[in-house]
């Protein structure tokens, strides 16, 4: 084919949340279209009335919005090939249907849905799709029942003989015997289009270079292509990617966990990490060990030639790891952020130093939802136990913890400004007055502030989040509970 400017298109029907594959797909036609310098739209295909979900399409701007991959022309912004939304092209798809009628590759099909195959004795038949039986209708007694108001579909005249070939830019050359080829709807009764005629007028008449779509669609190709050679158009480029499968080998499902955009980020994990692990399911940047690539990275690194023939395995590990890496390198304000938008609600009116909660976190979160279960021990006094103090290495038990308690809460009530420095000035020297190792000395105090002995921050840090107030008295609250031990 001859070359022309690269043009993509994402073009999903508004049937629910935005899940991994439809994502990916997104991603892949916007990456080859950037990486190309070439033009990436957005075409909403919602000919199938019956799984219209309302509000769906609010979800396709969002998703792309929240995920970076602006595109060029489409619903919302317009263009020089719209409408882009396909119930409002209607008209366009009847037009070219009836010119496949007219010129002996499309013929109406009069035959009532659900129809049941008969042999000459009136019993049942078994047939492989479609039996061609309108096909032999000759046109002047097609088109009187057109015109009568009977009802009809357009069906694609396929070959019965030979073969047709096609080279994708993944899976090479592939071939099929045309007597394989079922003859396909074009036009439904209602006037509305298949799925495949509609992608095949939009596709040309938007001027789409590259078909990008999941390897699922692979066995459908021929029909697209007979259908262009039907119309004696250009046949695009397509790149049909390889299949998703979770840990265990099976294609991903819900039975592998949340598998929708909007689903992974009410779990916690960060649209750009999401992104960046999508960017490698199907795709390798050869030659190189990076894994954590900026979208712009990607746009300039991205090519056809690294995507790979084998199914891609979605991982939770990997994509926990990547989240990790994400919040790491956040910029603090940011990260500030959207600790507060997690620990708010749990502390509700109890006061809490965010600066301090947001530093200790930022090294140990791996999810943003797991904020509020790893910060339960702040919002609520939780049960204290004799056993919270026993430290073999440290030699520390519950009565050697209420003896450094009983030592040091006296000097903590007495330090002018509750800030980390005073708090360790204090407590070291204590430590070396009283002879008190650091062990016993930091044990005892953070399993009586937090009534757990592991946490993040140490327990100079958790008391600088509970602040004074709160801090004392759950040290009151835990020597009650040792002197009563």
């Amino acid at each position: 084919m001859t070359a022309k400017r690269i043009k993509t298109r994402f073009a999903p029907s508004p049937t629910g949340m935005m899940h991994i594959g439809n994502l990916r797909s997104a991603l892949y036609e916007y990456l080859i279209a950037r990486s190309g310098s070439g033009d990436f739209i957005l075409r909403i295909e919602d000919t199938d009335r019956e799984r219209y979900v309302e509000g769906a399409v609010d979800v396709i701007y969002r998703t792309l919005r929240t995920c970076g991959l602006d595109h060029d022309e489409g619903p919302d912004i317009g263009g020089p090939h719209g409408p882009y939304t396909q119930s409002e092209r209607l008209p366009l798809y009847g037009r070219y249907a009836r010119m496949l009628i007219e010129q002996g590759d499309a013929y109406p099909c009069f035959c009532p849905p659900g129809r049941v195959d008969r042999d000459e004795e009136g019993q049942e038949t078994e047939t492989f799709g479609y039996d061609r039986r309108c096909r032999g209708i000759a046109r002047e007694e097609a088109a009187g029942r057109m015109q009568a108001g009977e009802s009809y579909v357009i069906r694609q005249k396929m070959p019965l003989e030979g073969e047709t070939s096609f080279t994708d830019d993944v899976y090479g050359t592939i071939t099929v015997m045309n007597k394989e080829l079922e003859d396909q709807i074009l036009l439904k009764s209602d006037g509305y289009p298949t799925y495949n005629f509609a992608n095949v007028v939009d596709d040309h008449l938007m001027e789409v270079s590259h078909i990008v779509r999941g390897s699922e669609y692979l066995s459908s190709t021929p029909k697209y292509v007979l259908l262009y050679q039907a119309f004696g158009w250009e046949i695009p480029h397509f790149v049909h990617l390889p299949l998703i499968v979770g840990e265990d080998g099976k294609k991903l499902s819900k039975r592998h966990g949340s598998t929708g955009f909007d689903d992974l980020v009410e779990k916690g994990y960060l649209p750009r990490a999401i992104v960046n692990m999508i960017a490698f399911l199907g795709w390798a940047p050869g030659g190189e060990t990076q894994e954590i690539f900026s979208l712009k990275e990607l746009e300039e690194r991205f090519h056809i030639e690294g995507i790979n023939k084998a199914p891609a395995v979605f991982s939770y590990d990997k994509l926990n790891w990547m989240n990790e890496q994400y919040i790491r390198a956040l910029p603090f304000e940011d990260w500030k952020g959207m600790v507060a938008t997690e620990a708010l609600p749990a502390f509700g009116d109890q006061a809490f130093d965010l600066d301090m909660l947001a530093r200790v976190l930022q090294p140990r979160v791996t999810r943003l939802s797991d904020i509020p279960d790893m910060i339960r021990f702040l919002t609520e006094r939780l049960p204290l136990s004799a056993e919270l103090f026993y430290n073999k290495k440290a030699k520390l038990d519950a009565g050697r913890a209420k003896e450094v308690l009983e030592a040091v809460k006296p000097r903590l009530s007495a330090v002018p400004a509750w800030t980390e420095e005073a708090i360790l000035d204090v407590l070291e020297t204590a430590g070396s007055e009283l002879d008190i190792k650091k062990g016993q000395l930091m044990g005892a105090l953070r399993a009586g502030l937090a009534a757990q002995q592991v946490t993040p921050g140490g327990a100079i840090e958790t008391a600088i989040i509970l602040g004074r107030e709160e801090s004392l008295e759950r040290l009151e609250r835990t020597l009650e509970f040792l002197r009563e031990a």
